[in-house]
C-alpha cells in the first residue's frame, strides 16, 4: 500500500514551489557553465553528468516528500520545459494521482510527454471513476488497453461513467460505497464494516437497498454507533434523503450540497436503483472550476496555460479585445457627432467620461449580483420582474446621492448651474440604463444557453459608454447652446 505524504497548507506549498524553483535555477546554471567548455572535452562531460545528477537527486528528494496535490500545484506554476523536467523526476507511483489533481491544460501537456508504458503504469491502479476523469485526455488505444485489465464490473462502471456528458453528476460520481439491507441488525452491519480494509472516503452514511439494488433509505454512521446493536436497520434509517440523478447538472448538485450541508449523496437511475454516489470532495472541485471559469469569462477569456506559447495566448485573448475596440470606436463616433457642442463648451469633454464611467460601474454591480444569482438558481421567470423593479429603485436612490455630488463638482469647476443640472440628469439616466442592462444581458444570455459571464461586461460597457455620451452631449446641445 502506497503511503501518501501529508498535504501542505497554502503558505508551505508556496515555499515548496520556491524551493523547487531555486533548485531548477541551480540546475540550469550548471548546464550553462558546462556547455561553455570545449565540445568533446571528456572531463567536462563527466563533470556535467555528475553535477546534473546531483541536482536531479536533490530535486527528486524534495519532490517525493510532497503530497500529489502539492506536486500538482508546483507543475501548474512552472513553464512547460521545467514542468516536464520535474515530471520526469516524480516517483512513478504518484503519476496517476497527480494527473487527477492537475488542471486540464497541464494534464494535456504531461500526457503528451509520456510514452505508452508510462501511461499504462500511471493508470493501472486507478478506480473506474478516476479512469473516466482521465479518459478524455488519454489516447484511445491506452483507454482500450486499460479496460482489458479491469473486471467485468469495473469495465461496466467505466463505460457508464464515460457515457455521461461533462458537467453532469454521472460524469463525476464514484462507485465505492457501502450498502446494506434493511432487515439486518446494526450488529451485523458493524461486523460487515470491520471486515473491510477501510471505508470509502467521506463515508458519512450507508445506503440501504433491496435485493434489486433499489434505494430504500440511508443509515448515518452516527445512528449506527449510538443505537442498540440489536436494532434493525429499518427502524433507524432515514427515508427522507436527497438523491441525485446521473443527468443532473453538477452545478445544481453543488448548490444542493451547500444548501443542505451534505457530505455525500446517492445517485439513482430512473428505476431508483443505486448506481453511485457523489461526495463533498467532488463538489468542491465543481465549485472551484465554476468559480475559475466565471472569473475568466468576465474578462472574455478561456482557460489557458499561463506559460502557453505567445501565439496561443493571442488567440485566446484577442477576440473580445477586438470587440471591445469596435465598441469603444462606436462610442467615439457618437461623441464626434457633437463636436460643435464640445468645441463651444470645452468642459463637457472632461465631464462626459464621468457619466459613461458611473453608468458602467452601476451596471457592473447589478450584473455581478445577477450572474451570481443565476449560478445558484435563484432567478426564475416569476421573480424576474420584481428583481428588475428592485434594481431600478436601488439605482434611483443611489443615483440621487451620486448626482448631488456630481452636480456639485460640475458647478464647482464650470461655475454653471445649467451644466451641473445636465450632468446630474445624464448621469442618473445612464445609471438606470446600466442597471437595466445589468439584469437583462446575463438573463437573456442564460436563456439562450450562453454563459452569462462571457462578454457581458463588454456589451454593458459598449451601451453605457455610447448612450452615456449621447445623452449627456444631446442634453448639452439642447439646453446649453
Amino acid at each position: 500500500m502506497v503511503t501518501i505524504p501529508r498535504r501542505l497548507d497554502t503558505e508551505d506549498a508556496q515555499l515548496a514551489l520556491e524551493r523547487i524553483q531555486d533548485l531548477l535555477k541551480k540546475h540550469a546554471l550548471v548546464e550553462n557553465l558546462v556547455r561553455r567548455q570545449e565540445e568533446g572535452d571528456e572531463q567536462a562531460d563527466i563533470v556535467e553528468g555528475l553535477l546534473r545528477r546531483q541536482h536531479e537527486v536533490e530535486l527528486e528528494h524534495t519532490l517525493n516528500q510532497l503530497h500529489p496535490a502539492d506536486i500538482a500545484f508546483i507543475l501548474e506554476s512552472l513553464p512547460s520545459e521545467q514542468r516536464r523536467l520535474i515530471w520526469s523526476l516524480v516517483n512513478a507511483k504518484y503519476d496517476g494521482d497527480i494527473l487527477l489533481e492537475v488542471d486540464d491544460w497541464v494534464r494535456e501537456d504531461l500526457i503528451s510527454s509520456m510514452n505508452r508504458e508510462d501511461l499504462l503504469a500511471a493508470t493501472e491502479d486507478l478506480d473506474a471513476d478516476e479512469l473516466a476523469d482521465l479518459a478524455p485526455d488519454l489516447p484511445a488505444d491506452i483507454v482500450a488497453e486499460v479496460q482489458k485489465g479491469l473486471t467485468n464490473e469495473e469495465r461496466a462502471q467505466l463505460l457508464e461513467a464515460m457515457g455521461y456528458p461533462e458537467g453532469t453528476v454521472g460524469a463525476i460520481m464514484d462507485f465505492e460505497m457501502v450498502r446494506v439491507r434493511e432487515d439486518v441488525s446494526l450488529e451485523v452491519v458493524l461486523r460487515y464494516l470491520r471486515r473491510l480494509e477501510e471505508l470509502p472516503d467521506h463515508t458519512d452514511q450507508i445506503f440501504v437497498v433491496d435485493r434489486q439494488d433499489r434505494l430504500q433509505g440511508v443509515l448515518s454512521i452516527s445512528q449506527l454507533l449510538v443505537n442498540d446493536p440489536d436494532t434493525n436497520v429499518k427502524d433507524v434509517m432515514k427515508t427522507d434523503y436527497l438523491s441525485l440523478k446521473p443527468n443532473d447538472d453538477d452545478t445544481d448538485a453543488a448548490s444542493a450540497f451547500e444548501r443542505y450541508d451534505l457530505v455525500s449523496a446517492p445517485v439513482v437511475n430512473r428505476q431508483n436503483r443505486l448506481i453511485g454516489r457523489v461526495t463533498i470532495a467532488d463538489m468542491v472541485d465543481v465549485i472551484r472550476e465554476d468559480s475559475q471559469e466565471q472569473d475568466l469569462s468576465r474578462a472574455g477569456l478561456h482557460e489557458e496555460d499561463i506559460f502557453a506559447p505567445v501565439v496561443k495566448a493571442i488567440k485566446n485573448r484577442s477576440p473580445w479585445l477586438l470587440i471591445n475596440l469596435c465598441t469603444a470606436s462606436t462610442a467615439a463616433v457618437i461623441a464626434s457627432q457633437f463636436e460643435g457642442t464640445v468645441s463651444h463648451i470645452v468642459i463637457l469633454a472632461f465631464l462626459m467620461s464621468i457619466v459613461a464611467g458611473i453608468g458602467g460601474n452601476s451596471g457592473n454591480q447589478t450584473m455581478t449580483m445577477v450572474i451570481r444569482a443565476l449560478a445558484v438558481g435563484r432567478i426564475t421567470s416569476k421573480n424576474f420582474t420584481s428583481l428588475l423593479k428592485r434594481e431600478f429603485i436601488v439605482t434611483i436612490l443611489v443615483g440621487f446621492i451620486g448626482t448631488i455630488v456630481a452636480a456639485g463638482f460640475s458647478w464647482a469647476i464650470s461655475g454653471s448651474f445649467k451644466i451641473a443640472l445636465v450632468m446630474a440628469t445624464a448621469m442618473l439616466c445612464n445609471m438606470l440604463i446600466g442597471a437595466m442592462l445589468g439584469v437583462l444581458i446575463p438573463i437573456f444570455r442564460d436563456k439562450f444557453g450562453k454563459d452569462p459571464a462571457i462578454g457581458s461586461s463588454v456589451l454593458l460597457t459598449f451601451v453605457t459608454d455610447s448612450l452615456g455620451f449621447f445623452i449627456f452631449l444631446g442634453l448639452a446641445s439642447i439646453f446649453l447652446l
